[in-house]
């Protein structure tokens, strides 16, 4: 083989697996369209990524978490829900447990720099970028992409990491569940007058959800979902029109709202592949699931996900066996799904129920929330399931072998 792993995509997944294979000696090579710079110096896009227990423990052990910039972690004290006009809220907090908080807010373009950075240290990594894969070979015998520019790399394992709208995916013939959602989402950063106290608030009016998620310097990141048919009059909105509509909406909580950043639309689109392998190939990250945003889950599964095909791989190679062998992936495949495909579709669910007006559903929505509220078993739940405190182990007693 030319390359023992090729990593298609040098997004936050693929970069994140190929730095939990820093330490294990495995040859490396990532194709990524955009030039090197754009990953060196990521732009701000609007994204606040919320990562759980889990995502800062795999951050941290990859050397990730050390290297974002103190001011740029928020964390998360206390989560609020709110229905329609209802003053009424199911709310998670940390007081019975032994966390400081529910998750954390990192920009999306900090955590990307922060795994380029790290990438940049691996000896066994090389980066291939301004070319994209214009077809895909596999066979039992190894595996091969054909680039853009005609050149042809064959590797072991091959990884596709290109988005939830994966190109790799499509050429390997994998399947996938696509919804979309005809909604689009809209996201800034404001500042307002009086402190966010940490809270992150989930208001689900009705015919748009607002999002109010708590940054450092009394800020916070907006998160608004409308029709798509509402995208182009909210951008067109002036600062003023849209400070005093957020602030509206969100009842005056904070006093006045000010925009400091540019707003970013982007479509909502839910992606779920029907199976993560096929021949010397896998689907990592948005390739593999890409989630509605509701439940904050999308990075997290990316991360969660690409670590456990690393164990696999490492342990395959550890025994002197093929990294690249279908029983290693179709168990790769196997576990992630168990994770992925409820989150998946119950989010869906979720999302369809918080936007449905019709009178039924108003009342179903007011149910939901009281009794999650008030049934500590089904509460703790789910925080359990949105912080992932309950933290699995990660990859080094793997490396330690």
């Amino acid at each position: 083989m030319d390359n023992d792993i090729i990593i298609v995509g040098g997004g936050p997944a693929g970069l994140s697996f190929a730095c939990s294979l820093a330490s294990t000696g495995i040859p490396v090579t990532i194709i990524e369209r955009q030039p090197s710079e754009s990953l060196a110096e990521p732009a701000f896009d609007g994204r606040d990524i919320a990562l759980t227990h889990l995502s800062v423990r795999i951050l941290t052990e990859l050397g990730i978490w050390e290297r974002l910039p103190d001011d740029a972690v928020s964390p998360i004290r206390e989560a609020r829900v709110l229905n329609g006009d209802s003053p009424y809220n199911l709310t998670f907090d940390t007081m019975d447990e032994s966390i400081d908080a529910l998750g954390y807010l990192v920009s999306n373009h900090h955590i990307r720099k922060a795994l380029f950075e790290r990438a940049q240290d691996i000896d066994e990594l090389e980066l291939i970028t301004e070319v994209g894969v214009s077809s895909v070979a596999p066979d039992e015998d190894g595996a091969s992409v054909v680039l853009d520019d005609g050149r042809k790399l064959n590797a072991s394992l091959i990884v596709a990491a290109d988005s939830r709208f994966s190109e790799t995916r499509r050429m390997l013939g994998i399947s996938a569940s696509m919804h979309d959602f005809g909604r689009v989402c809209i996201v800034c950063r404001m500042e307002h007058d009086q402190p966010n106290e940490g809270i992150a608030y989930e208001c689900f009016h009705y015919g748009r959800t607002l999002a109010v998620l708590p940054l450092n310097d009394q800020q916070s990141s907006i998160v608004i979902t409308a029709p798509m048919s509402e995208r182009d009059s909210i951008m067109a909105l002036s600062e003023d029109q849209f400070n005093l509509d957020v602030q509206t909406r969100f009842d005056d909580r904070f006093g006045n709202m000010r925009l400091v950043t540019e707003r970013f639309p982007y479509p909502l689109v839910g992606v779920h592949a029907n199976k993560f392998y096929a021949t010397r190939f896998a689907l990592i990250g948005d390739a593999a699931v890409g989630m509605h945003p509701v439940t904050a889950h999308g990075f997290n599964l990316g991360l969660s996900g690409q670590e456990i095909l690393a164990k696999e791989v490492i342990r395959a190679a550890n025994g002197g066996a093929d990294i690249g062998d279908s029983e290693l992936l179709k168990r790769y495949s196997n576990k992630h799904m168990r994770t992925t495909r409820p989150i998946y579709h119950g989010t869906n669910e979720i999302v369809k129920m918080f936007t449905d007006d019709r009178p039924a559903t108003k009342l179903l929505r007011r149910w939901t929330l009281r009794l999650a509220n008030n049934f500590p078993p089904i509460k703790h739940a789910i925080r359990n399931k949105l912080t992932e405190s309950q933290n699995r182990g990660g990859i080094f007693p793997l490396l330690l072998r």
